[in-house]
């Protein structure tokens, strides 16, 4: 039963794969070898190409947890085979382990080891899974990353880190606190050196893996048959187009590859500074930072060298290797539920749902901003090939076949040229047997006519019309990393793009606002920056609802953002690390008016512009930030006027957002048709609201909550 059974792994993925295991068979071995002597090498071609059949034609079917060698294949409709070897990790030469104080738990993808000196806590959680007492942990190594058997799911899983199955309030109750260098010592041997490696090929591998092309090996049948029917001349036009081919497929190969290594490798191996249980920091190498890890992250930035939640302060982030976008992201620290006004539950940590607080491997941190006494913390969550850099690199190491109705048919046609060199074959044969010529005379020309119907210059001469397309295409700034995709090319209709923004100009101007007053729409104005509106919480929304920071003295952000803050020509002004070390806590960053913007005295009757008490100097605080979200279509800040004793909630987005999260009431009855109108006009409209918030709502109780929106008391909060 145990034999027969079909096994899954990464279920319900992209990658899923059903896994089969198999034991070595000698008898079976000595078969084949036997039949690779007799057929002259084609059998060990024919197995070297068929993954599935090399391992159902040398191995016998036996139990996954058994195995020595795994059979793979896709759940897609590509069906692809792949084939690995397991591997034994040994704890016995490992400096921290002893027959007596091992103890190997993989479940859920997590694998832990204990030693007799750990923490009661880590032995009670182990204790809440199965123990397996072994010295010896098998596993084995697909496309870069591990497998190892899990004994609670009875079937390999690939190891995580700490960005699944564990919660918010975990991170902050169970790492926050660091790893001690045994519990180090013992994931470093798991998860392995965290790099991301690409490896380049030595030129005889590459050649190697050319030349055993079935098309090359075609050729050189060919060329030998001719050779042997002194068809000299032609044999030698074929063997240059050949090697030309080659060398030119060779050479696009091995720098395609260079050039991929020397970008992966952009940042060479730098020290960070970790802490450890006992409050102590260590440096080491980058290199040597596993899940669990509590990273420092340097005051004057730093390239990540692997995903880490952010724990303590404020970074300012260019994602611009990731997300192709050189606007700087803000990100926030993971709140904690265990302090929070609402409480967060047992949510757990996603890098993806969490992005905002989230430092992802390869970006660049270029200013961070922190708590006095304490550092900006950020706990490692992923390492490796396992990090969103190291996904992208293994999506271009290791790509998806290309499934293109002219590749099926492109085999199609050579499907029928075999059939009919196979009608040309047999006849020869007959004939010539009945015509009694010899028999060497017959091998030749019957073989003489496959050369003839599948022509063997095909791929010499493909090859060559890719590379002047190459060429040509690189002529007028166009570069291909995969020059096979080049033949397709010529059958696209249609090309769609979903980055406008990355594609067209850059340049973005505010056209005008209208404002809304008795819900009523108000006449377009142009002129934000005036003495009339600069107290007024419209203006009030677009000087902080954003989420701009200054850069070496210039202000930086969302084009967008940065458009709307320079049309009401406000000043905003950052904490400096003096001012922040005062403190005991982050400073809030202020906006303010210039002097000649404020008027005398305040304007009164209009309900936009009704004002407090304020003092000389009118100045707005962003107390916290929730930065903008794609999945829900809108930011919002909270923030409070300087002398004022109520904060204020200021929200931007999309209109249609921000309009269903209003109060009906204050919606104009007009709202879609101008809307509508706008948009057929091809303007970017963007949607703000504003509510003045409790008095009981505190500076720490706003800096701890999860969501500003979770917080409001009615569903309809603006």
């Amino acid at each position: 039963m145990d034999k027969e059974e079909r096994k899954t792994i990464n279920q319900g993925q992209e990658d899923e794969m059903e896994i089969y295991g198999y034991n070595l068979c000698r008898w079976k071995l000595a078969i084949v070898s036997l039949g690779v002597v007799c057929t002259g090498g084609f059998l060990l071609l024919l197995l070297y190409w068929m993954p599935e059949w090399r391992v159902k034609a040398t191995c016998i079917r036996t139990a996954i947890k058994d195995c020595e060698v795994v059979l793979l294949r896709t759940t897609d409709e590509f069906k692809t085979w792949f084939c690995a070897k397991i591997r034994l990790l040994s704890l016995k030469t490992h400096p921290f382990s002893s027959p007596k104080s091992v103890a190997n738990k993989v479940s859920n993808g997590h694998a832990v080891l204990l030693t007799e000196n750990l923490a009661e806590e880590n032995r009670h959680e182990i204790s809440k899974y199965s123990q397996t007492q072994s010295e010896q942990i098998r596993y084995f190594t697909h496309h870069s990353v591990k497998y190892f058997w899990n004994d609670t799911l009875h079937n390999f899983d690939f190891l995580k880190g700490l960005d699944e199955g564990v919660s918010c309030t975990s991170i902050y109750e169970k790492h926050s606190a660091g790893l001690t260098k045994g519990m180090h010592a013992y994931r470093k041997l798991l998860y392995g050196i965290n790099e991301i490696s690409v490896k380049v090929p030595s030129v005889f591998k590459l050649l190697i893996k050319e030349v055993l092309n079935p098309f090359y090996i075609f050729q050189l049948f060919s060329v030998i048959l001719w050779c042997t029917d002194e068809y000299y001349y032609y044999a030698l036009a074929i063997v240059i187009m050949s090697i030309v081919s080659i060398l030119s497929s060779l050479y696009s190969i091995k720098k395609q590859y260079t050039m991929l290594h020397d970008m992966v490798a952009a940042h060479s191996t730098v020290r960070v500074s970790v802490c450890r249980v006992n409050e102590e920091k260590e440096e080491i190498f980058s290199t040597e930072l596993v899940p669990g890890d509590v990273m420092v992250i340097p005051l004057n930035g730093t390239i990540m060298p692997c995903d880490a939640v952010l724990i303590n302060g404020t970074c300012i982030v260019n994602e611009s290797m990731l997300t192709g976008e050189s606007v700087p992201v803000t990100k926030t620290n993971l709140p904690n539920p265990s302090v929070d006004i609402k409480g967060m539950g047992d949510e757990l940590y996603s890098p993806e749902i969490h992005k905002r607080h989230t430092l992802f491997c390869g970006t660049t941190v270029i200013q961070t901003r922190f708590y006095t006494g304490e550092l900006v913390k950020a706990i490692v969550v992923r390492t490796g090939f396992s990090t969103s850099k190291g996904q992208l690199v293994r999506s271009i190491l290791y790509p998806k076949p290309t499934d293109f109705k002219l590749y099926r048919d492109a085999y199609l046609f050579l499907l029928c040229l075999v059939a009919v060199a196979a009608i040309g074959f047999i006849y020869t044969i007959i004939n010539s047997i009945l015509n009694e010529v010899e028999i060497g005379v017959i091998i030749i020309e019957s073989l003489d006519i496959i050369t003839i119907t599948v022509p063997p210059a095909l791929p010499a001469a493909m090859t060559a019309g890719i590379v002047y397309a190459q060429r040509r295409l690189k002529k007028i700034g166009i570069f291909c990393i995969s020059p096979q995709r080049i033949n397709i090319c010529g059958q696209l209709n249609l090309v769609c793009f979903d980055k406008t923004g990355t594609l067209t100009e850059d340049g973005l101007d505010l056209w005008g606002i209208q404002r809304v007053e008795n819900t009523r729409f108000l006449l377009p104005e142009e002129n934000v920056c005036n003495e009339m509106l600069v107290k007024s919480q419209f203006v009030a929304c677009m000087a902080t609802c954003h989420s701009l920071t200054k850069i070496e003295g210039v202000l930086s952000g969302d084009p967008l953002d940065l458009k709307m803050f320079e049309a009401i020509g406000w000043i905003l002004e950052e904490a400096t690390e003096e001012e922040t070390a005062l403190h005991n806590r982050i400073m809030p960053t202020v906006v303010r008016p210039p002097k000649q913007l404020l008027p005398e005295s305040t304007p009164v009757g209009d309900q936009e512009m009704e004002l407090f008490e304020l003092p000389a100097v009118y100045e707005i605080g962003i107390v916290r930030q929730f930065p903008f979200s794609s999945a829900l279509q809108r930011m919002s800040v909270v923030a409070r006027v300087l002398g004022d004793k109520k904060m204020d909630a200021y929200m931007k987005g999309a209109p249609e957002v921000i309009a269903s999260l209003c109060k009906p009431e204050t919606i104009p009855v007009d709202f879609e048709n101008v809307l509508e109108d706008y948009t057929k006009q091809g303007f970017r409209v963007i949607a703000l609201a504003h509510r003045k918030l409790e008095s009981k709502l505190t500076w720490h109780k706003v800096q701890n909550i999860s969501s500003l929106y979770s917080t409001l008391p009615s569903e309809r909060a603006f």
